[in-house]
C-alpha cells in the first residue's frame, strides 16, 4: 500500500511558506469532540488537543474516527509525518503504534474498509483536520492530519473532518520531521489517549 498522503514537493513548499504564527480562532460546534492527549517518545505528557468533528460535512468519516477512538485503536499511535509549516499526520493504527516498529507507519489503516470521499465546501485553514489517503480519493481509512497553516490547495482533494478548537500550542509543539525525508519523524510524539466527548 502506498503512503497515505500524496502531495507534490511544490504543494509542500507552498504550505511551508504559509506557516501560522498565532492560534486560529475556531468556534467549538455541536461536536462530537475528539480529545487527544499528546506525549513525547519517552512518554512524558505534552498537553491536550481538542478537535471539533464535523458530521454535517463528512458523516461517514466522523463515524469512523469516533468508532476507532471509542475502540481505543488510536491510543499509542504516533505522529509519523510532521512537516513544519504544513501539517501533522497520525492515525495509522496498523503500523503506527508507539514502542513498536513504526518503519511502515503511514502505509496502513484499520481493519475497516476504506471510505468514499466526502468532499465539502469547508476550506483547509490552520487547524483544519483532513483524512489522509493514497492516490485514490476513495481510500481514506484511519489516518488523518491537522494543518499547521492554511492549505487551500487541498480543498476538494481531501475530506475535511474537523477543526482544532483547543491546544494550538500543543499542536505546534509536536516534534517535526525531516523535511528531506517527506516529514518522517525520528522518535515521534504520539497520541497517548484519545477520547470522544459530546
Amino acid at each position: 500500500m502506498s503512503s497515505k498522503l500524496i502531495l507534490s514537493a511544490a504543494l509542500i513548499a507552498l504550505g511551508g511558506a504559509a506557516a501560522a504564527q498565532d492560534a486560529p480562532q475556531a468556534t467549538d460546534g455541536a461536536g462530537p469532540n475528539m480529545v487527544i492527549e499528546v506525549a513525547d517518545a519517552a512518554g512524558e505528557p505534552k498537553g491536550t488537543i481538542v478537535l471539533d468533528l464535523l458530521p454535517d460535512a463528512a458523516p461517514a468519516h466522523v463515524e469512523r474516527l469516533v468508532t476507532l477512538a471509542n475502540d481505543g485503536a488510536y491510543d499509542g499511535v504516533v505522529f509519523h509525518r510532521v512537516i513544519d509549516g504544513f501539517m501533522a499526520q497520525t492515525g495509522d493504527v496498523q503500523f503506527g503504534k508507539q514502542g513498536g516498529d513504526t518503519a511502515m507507519a503511514g502505509t496502513g489503516g484499520s481493519d475497516l474498509p476504506d471510505l468514499p470521499a466526502e468532499f465539502s465546501d469547508v476550506t483547509f485553514g490552520a487547524g483544519t483536520v483532513g483524512m489522509a489517503r493514497s492516490a485514490s480519493p476513495d481510500s481514506a481509512n484511519s489516518q488523518f492530519f491537522i494543518d499547521l497553516a492554511p492549505a487551500p490547495f487541498l480543498d476538494g482533494e481531501y475530506t475535511v473532518v474537523g477543526q482544532l478548537v483547543d491546544g494550538w500550542d500543543v499542536l505546534n509543539a509536536i516534534k517535526k520531521g525531516d523535511s528531506a525525508a517527506n516529514g518522517a519523524v525520528d522518535r515521534p510524539d504520539y497520541m497517548a489517549k484519545v477520547t470522544i466527548t459530546e
